[in-house]
């Protein structure tokens, strides 16, 4: 009993922290996109505010890691789950893919293509 409370706090916990991750990098993302758009209403030089545009897409990136690795973690979580004798319990809500489902590899073609216009 006691592993099925600790089990349920470190679920919630780590949905918590999925959830700061994913709103830290949309509020940066929505930030990210408003710059240039300030810089053109405010009419000025596309030189000035270079440097904020490199920190808030270096932060993107810094933010896409941190999510990849909050995502590891969970599968890791997963594993330690069955491991301990949880593996029937649910502790989430939220769909997720099949962990064996193909990436997609290779490049996109083009499917069909529209007759030229006579």
């Amino acid at each position: 009993m006691k592993r099925r409370i600790v089990a349920r706090q470190v679920a919630d916990q780590l949905f918590a922290a999925e959830a700061a991750i994913d709103g830290a990098l949309a509020a940066v993302a929505t930030l990210t996109a408003l710059l240039p758009n300030a810089r053109i209403d405010a009419r000025l030089s596309a030189v000035v505010g270079q440097g904020v545009i490199d920190r808030a897409t270096e932060t993107i990136a810094a933010l896409a890691t941190a999510r990849r690795g909050i995502v590891e973690a969970h599968r890791e979580l997963h594993h330690v789950q069955h491991q301990i004798g949880l593996g029937a319990i649910a502790l989430g809500g939220v769909d997720k893919p099949e962990e064996e489902t193909p990436r997609p590899t290779g490049r996109l073609s083009v499917a069909a293509s529209r007759p030229e216009a006579a």
